[in-house]
């Protein structure tokens, strides 16, 4: 038995906008991290998604997926090492805390 292609698009259109009210909506770093993963997370689905059901053969939906995945977590390294940054310097991991590292 397979999912319907139908459920696991609205299941990726339902994480990005998760991912995109949780970026717009949070004051902490972290959690502005978490959403930008869930947002990529939810690209990641939509390509393994539409490649399966467009071209059940081919694998190139599958390897964009994977490279993004690898890019994302390069991402997230770079990320968290800026916020642990932030916070040794300023003791603050909130979004106000960066305005004080303007020139």
């Amino acid at each position: 038995m397979t999912i319907p292609v139908e459920c696991l698009l609205a299941l990726g259109a339902l994480l990005f906008f998760i991912g995109v009210f949780g970026f717009v909506t949070r004051r902490n770093l972290v959690a502005m991290l978490i959403s930008v993963e869930l947002i990529l997370n939810a690209v990641d689905l939509n390509f393994a998604v539409i490649n399966r059901f467009f071209y059940p053969e081919q694998m190139e939906g599958m390897f964009f997926t994977l490279f993004s995945i690898g890019v994302s977590a390069a991402e997230t390294a770079v990320a968290l090492a800026i916020i642990i940054n932030v916070y040794r310097n300023y003791r603050s991991s909130s979004v106000n805390s960066i305005e004080n590292m303007k020139f």
